[in-house]
């Protein structure tokens, strides 16, 4: 454990499980899907859809979306940003079984076509978990420089990855593999020392079988 968990984010309020840790939900959404989202449908579990407004939950996963930071003192305007910004967006609830209280459901999307869904959720001092991507289970915080591959159950596709990353020199830290059947849809979540270089993403999308990449890159 660092310091930084035990103190907590420096955020704008109230909670660093419904404020900060909504926030980052919001903002990685908005790295993963790889551009600024033009439409949002957010739903809210548990905790999150009984106490998520007078904490600011609703207003911070905007704001997040919108990428700004937990700190960002922007975050009580945020929803009036977005009608500037051209994010529209509805809130709405969901009940998620043996989901962590502070949980919500995003489904995004840009005016390029892409589309993204995520649940994650927010585990307190502004740490997340992301729990599934396109309706397959993940787990991963987020706080690292994360490739995601979705692609098809077949044989080669995760040498294909990995002598890739290793041909740009990207040390693979941590790697998660998921899938719903056998032969059917798969997606390799793929945490990294360094950053994810574009080119790389540009190529893996070449190959036959891969669906779709996202991938997440952190601030120094």
């Amino acid at each position: 454990m660092k310091v930084f968990d035990i103190l907590g984010p420096v955020m704008i309020g109230p909670s660093s499980s419904h404020t900060a840790g909504a926030v980052k939900i919001g903002l990685v959404t908005r790295r993963l899907l790889g551009v600024s989202p033009t439409k949002a449908t957010i739903l809210l579990h548990g905790s999150f859809a009984s106490t998520g407004t007078g904490h600011g939950t609703d207003k911070a996963i905007v704001a997040g979306l919108l990428g700004m930071k937990p700190d960002d003192e922007r975050i009580p305007n945020s929803f009036e940003l977005a009608k500037q910004q051209g994010l529209t967006f509805t809130f709405g609830t969901i009940n998620i079984r043996g989901a962590n209280p502070n949980t919500a459901k995003l489904s995004v999307e840009a005016n390029d076509g892409r589309k993204l869904e995520i649940v994650a959720s927010s585990l307190g001092g502004g740490r997340i978990q992301v729990c599934q991507i396109d309706g397959i289970d993940t787990n991963f915080s987020g706080d690292c420089n994360t490739l995601i591959v979705h692609n098809l159950d077949q044989p080669g596709h995760v040498a294909q990855v990995t002598t890739i990353l290793a041909q740009k020199n990207v040390n693979i830290a941590t790697m998660q593999l998921y899938r719903n059947v056998p032969g059917g849809y798969a997606v390799m979540v793929i945490e990294c020392d360094q950053p994810i270089p574009e080119d790389l993403v540009d190529w893996l999308m070449t190959l036959d079988g891969i669906i779709k990449v996202s991938y997440l890159n952190i601030d120094n």
